[in-house]
C-alpha cells in the first residue's frame, strides 16, 4: 500500500488529541516510566516529537520540493529535546500541538499533488527515499511512539494485574 496524503494527514491531525487524552493530567509517576536506560519516557516521547516538528519533517519535505536528491537532508538528532523531563507536561503537549498545527498548514499550502509524492529525496543513512516514504514514516513514527507509551505505561502494572498477565498481549511481548 502507498502513501495517501488525506490519510497521512489523518494519523497526523489526531495524535496531539490522542497525546492529550493519554497524558494530560496523568500522576506524575506514569510520565516518567521508561522501557529501558536509552529509551524514552512517556513525557520524553512528546519532547521527541517536537523536536521532529522543528527540525525533521517539514524541512525534509521542503528539502524535496526544493532541491530534490541532490540535497541530502540533515541528520535527525534522536536525543535533540533532551530536558522533556524537567518540562510539565501540559506545557510540552501545547508546544506539540502549536508545532503540529503549524506543519499541517505548511503541508496543506504545499499544495502536494498525488505525483509528488514519487520526488526524489536523499536521507543521509538510507539514500533516495520518496516524498511519500518520508510521509508515510511520518505518520507511523507517530503512531510507534503511542503504542511506545501506551506499552510504558502498561508495563508498570505488570505484576498489579496477577494471573491475568497471560491474557494481556501488551504485557507479554
Amino acid at each position: 500500500m502507498e502513501a495517501e496524503l488525506p490519510e497521512v494527514v489523518a494519523v497526523l491531525a489526531r495524535t496531539p488529541s490522542v497525546l492529550r487524552a493519554l497524558l494530560q493530567e496523568m500522576p506524575e509517576p506514569w510520565l516518567g516510566k521508561h522501557e529501558g536506560p536509552d529509551a524514552f519516557s512517556a513525557r520524553e516521547v512528546v519532547g521527541h516529537l517536537i523536536h521532529g516538528e522543528k527540525t525533521d519533517w517539514v524541512p525534509r519535505l521542503r528539502v524535496v520540493l526544493e532541491h530534490g536528491a541532490s540535497r541530502p537532508f540533515e541528520p535527525f538528532d534522536r536525543q535533540g529535546y533532551r530536558d522533556a523531563d524537567r518540562v510539565p507536561v501540559a506545557v510540552l503537549l501545547d508546544e506539540f500541538e502549536t508545532l503540529r498545527r503549524a506543519s499541517l498548514d505548511a503541508l496543506a499550502t504545499s499544495a502536494l499533488s498525488t505525483g509528488d509524492l514519487a520526488r526524489q529525496g536523499r536521507h543521509p543513512d538510507f539514500g533516495v527515499v520518496t516524498l511519500g516514504q518520508l510521509l508515510a514514516t511520518w505518520a507511523v513514527h507517530d503512531l510507534n511512539h503511542i503504542g511506545q507509551i501506551v506499552r510504558v505505561m502498561s508495563a508498570g502494572y505488570v505484576t498489579a494485574v496477577g494471573p491475568w498477565k497471560q491474557y494481556l498481549g501488551i504485557l507479554n511481548r
